[in-house]
């Protein structure tokens, strides 16, 4: 007999023995009584401890069935104590039912929707997520519950936070390296700056909906907005609070607010972060790889201005409000008029009340003459 075997019927003899000394407990706890959590696992991780057990599946792939016992104790439905039976619902003794899967991907297919049983709240969300749509669709590869957080090694899934994008690599590769690389990944990844954007921040948890649609497209500046007017975030690193404000304000901003508002659904063509910025792969404005880097403003705005000249980017104010500080020029030309406006309209209000008045005051004195 190998040494493997010996290992798996000396755990098998103590899993007996532990449920025969338990078995007075289970009999004073009623007929229907359970066996504790841990003698149930460690039945089934006799077995499934084994790395060589698995299952031909009628696809021709071999379906593995082992579990690392250390991995799966250690992880959160480890460390809850959950039981192997309340996902595998079908499982009451040995030997167990067939599998019904005709391969690997319809066996996990098969088995995530019993994830609802305890997490149904995310779930639903998943529903109406991109991924589910794919799935509906007929796309199997579209990732579902156990691709992302796996089927017997969960984990926090923000824990560290660059765990996040690397969770979405597994699909999303290209845009993976795009990120890294950016001023946002390269925070995260290298410096494990907690400040910077991940995937779900921008795209959502359980709920990602289509980026490539008008509505996505339209609320894009609201998503940048959550960071960049946060002020105790942007004064850790000098940047100005006022993007939102001063995107707004001007043609492009106005033009997407209101198309937001009135046809959420509808295509527009003025541009939004992301067509100045970049998409995954934002560089600092003064990486001289920047789309927004000054010697590179023409070339960015000729994507949708083919005619602009070298003097067409240089009225832009880097999204920061003309201040004393900030374009002197600029602020004190507005100050000026600011002041003069005032005056000019207020002294030709004031010349047309006295005229008005001095000509009243006349057609009266001439009635009282008459």
């Amino acid at each position: 007999m190998s040494r493997s075997w010996s290992v798996r019927l000396i755990a098998l003899a103590l899993v007996a023995l532990t449920a025969i000394l338990t078995a007075p407990a289970a009999r004073a706890s009623g007929p229907s009584a359970a066996p504790p959590p841990q003698v149930e696992n460690q039945a089934c991780l006799s077995c499934h401890s084994n790395p060589n057990l698995s299952v031909k599946l009628p696809s021709g792939e071999t379906l593995s069935l082992y579990v690392d016992a250390t991995a799966f104790n250690q992880s959160v439905h480890g460390q809850q104590g959950q039981r192997c039976t309340a996902c595998h619902t079908n499982i009451t003794g040995y030997p167990h039912p067939p599998l019904a899967a005709t391969d690997a991907r319809d066996f996990s297919l098969q088995m995530y929707t019993l994830c609802k049983q305890c997490h149904n709240n995310q779930y639903q969300q998943t529903l109406d997520s991109i991924h589910a749509q794919q799935l509906a669709a007929g796309n199997r590869n579209a990732p579902v519950c156990t691709d992302c957080h796996t089927a017997h090694y969960v984990t926090p899934p923000n824990q560290p936070r660059s765990k996040i994008p690397q969770t979405c690599r597994k699909c999303h590769s290209t845009i993976y390296d795009q990120y890294k690389n950016s001023v946002h990944g390269a925070a995260l990844l290298d410096q494990s700056n907690p400040d910077v954007p991940t995937c779900i921040d921008c795209h959502g948890v359980h709920n990602i909906g289509n980026p490539t649609t008008a509505a996505f497209r339209l609320k894009s500046p609201q998503i940048c907005a959550r960071c960049h007017t946060d002020k105790a975030i942007m004064s850790k690193y000098g940047i100005s609070t006022d993007v939102l404000n001063t995107y707004v304000a001007d043609f492009h901003g106005t033009t997407v607010e209101l198309f937001a508002k009135q046809s959420p659904d509808q295509p527009a063509d003025t541009p939004v972060c992301y067509d100045c910025h970049g998409v995954h792969d934002i560089k600092k404005i003064d990486d001289p790889q920047s789309s927004v880097f000054r010697q590179n403003l023409l070339k960015t705005c000729q994507q949708c201005h083919p005619d602009a000249t070298a003097n067409f980017p240089a009225a832009w104010m880097s999204h920061y409000i003309a201040s004393p500080e900030k374009y002197p020029a600029v602020y004190y030309v507005n100050l000026f008029y600011t002041i003069l406006i005032p005056l000019v309209v207020g002294a030709m209000a004031a010349f047309v009340l006295l005229d008005l008045t001095r000509r009243i005051l006349n057609r009266l004195q001439k009635n009282g003459r008459a």
